[in-house]
């Protein structure tokens, strides 16, 4: 049964008029009480399994696309694709609250461009070391580049540059914010290592990071932070396109097959808007990929992304222009 085309209109007009790019999350009950097809996407009302609730099931309610909802996400435990979005036309919400932990309005006079929780997604920055290392000018300042010229290290894998809470209005500014200093326990430590290679010699890159991006979020402590990030990570290496990219060290991969390696790992076209190439000349340096403001736990980056994609790639001065794109090999 489809949701009524009044319902749905109601829907996408408040998706449109939202100042952002993702919904609210959100704590409740869903009760259905009407047959109504379960969206994984309300605009292009995906629904590839033919997902739908019934009257009288009850599900748990993830995220609404407004305060004033007329659509609300649900898990639907079982599917492979578990959270999708319901018309609020189709049953009744129970004990709804929003999470605290949603951005708050900056006080006034505030620059919300380094006022903490004001972000509205993540970029994730995972860097491909040795394209980096070859063709960056790092004035000296890498000791894992000095370890991979010099045979010490041997990265064969994507690493964490970074995990940047992000504020589409503030374009590149948003950081810098007020919070406490890092420190990362020993478990921490060596949990990122093998993902963050500078952490070999040190903690200088993980504070400047911290300093610079993971303060203006208050979701995760230090600790919290950096594991969440070198999961990211690892799991965009394992990842159809950073499966692609690996396969081909020492060679070539093709952008336009990286990012129908994207599709097909995400279901949708749209999937590549969210990832971004950038390259020192014609070597790959380092793969962005835009995420939700709620990081999920998920078991890969597609449950994390969840269906969120962005409306448009994000723009970048050095990204990669060229269709063949070399993948520098370093270390043994």
């Amino acid at each position: 049964m489809k949701v009524p085309f009044a319902a749905l209109l109601a829907g996408l007009v408040g998706l449109w008029s939202s100042t952002s790019a993702w919904a609210e999350p959100a704590q409740g009950s869903f009760v259905a009480s009407k047959r109504c097809e379960a969206f994984q996407s309300i605009r292009k009302q995906t629904n590839p399994d033919g997902l739908e609730v019934r009257p009288g099931q009850r599900f748990e309610v993830v995220e609404v696309n407004k305060r004033e909802y007329d659509w609300l996400r649900v898990r639907m435990p079982g599917s492979a694709t578990p959270l999708r979005w319901v018309s609020a036309e189709c049953g009744t919400v129970e004990g709804l609250s929003f999470n605290t932990g949603q951005a708050p309005r900056p006080e006034t006079g505030g620059d919300v461009c380094s006022t903490p929780d004001q972000h509205d997604g993540y970029v994730l920055a995972a860097t491909w070391q040795p394209g980096f290392c070859e063709h960056a000018n790092y004035k000296g300042s890498k000791p894992e580049c000095e370890g991979l010229a010099s045979g010490e290290l041997n990265i064969a894998h994507l690493t964490l540059h970074g995990l940047w809470p992000n504020r589409e209005s503030c374009g590149k500014s948003y950081g810098h914010c007020t919070g406490p200093a890092l420190d990362l326990s020993r478990q921490t430590l060596a949990y990122v290592r093998p993902w963050m290679p500078n952490f070999q010699y040190g903690t200088s890159f993980g504070r400047y990071q911290w300093d610079k991006h993971g303060v203006c979020q208050t979701q995760m402590d230090d600790d919290a932070y950096f594991r969440r990030a070198a999961d990211l990570v690892r799991q965009l290496d394992q990842s159809l396109a950073g499966r692609y990219i690996v396969a081909n060290l020492g060679g070539a991969i093709s952008k336009d097959a990286f990012y129908r390696k994207v599709e097909e790992d995400f279901g949708s076209r749209e999937a590549r808007n969210n990832f971004l190439l950038i390259c020192s000349g014609k070597y790959l340096q380092e793969v962005r990929v835009s995420l939700p403001r709620e990081l999920k736990p998920a078991d890969s980056l597609v449950g994390v992304v969840d269906g969120q994609f962005a409306a448009r790639r994000s723009r970048d001065r050095n990204e990669c222009s060229a269709d063949r794109i070399l993948i520098e090999a370093g270390g043994i």
